[in-house]
């Protein structure tokens, strides 16, 4: 499969790539007891959420949009499991607000997108 070069060079790719490097550098820290449930789910939407991306370089008019609103509801699922694990003591409040943050930034990004592929 070739992907299409400037999919890889737009700065939402970069956002969700660092989220993903950022998570798997908490990988370690989590407790084993919630490793290969939670962040195991955490680790599979953030990678589909990267997948996404990618994908959404391929696609034009309604199915670009449709791939969008599907990355947009993985992203707040994934904010759903990131605050979940953050009060189950997977994640302390540090590595919570990290994570947060980028995610509020790929969502704004996302939001940006959907609004320029619907016009």
């Amino acid at each position: 499969m070739v992907f299409k070069r400037y999919t890889l060079d737009i700065p939402i790719f970069h956002r969700v790539y660092a989220l993903y490097k950022l998570m798997d550098s908490y990988y370690v820290t989590i407790p084993k007891t919630k490793r290969y449930t939670l962040w195991k789910r955490c680790d599979q939407v953030a990678l589909s959420l990267l997948e996404g991306v990618i994908g959404v370089g391929f696609d034009s008019g309604a199915k670009q949009i449709e791939r969008l609103q599907k990355i947009s509801v993985d992203l707040d699922l994934l904010k759903v499991l990131i605050r979940l694990a953050k009060d189950t003591r997977c994640l302390d409040k540090k590595q919570y607000l990290e994570v947060e943050s980028q995610l509020q930034e790929i969502g704004k990004m996302v939001g940006g997108w959907i609004k320029s592929a619907s016009h």
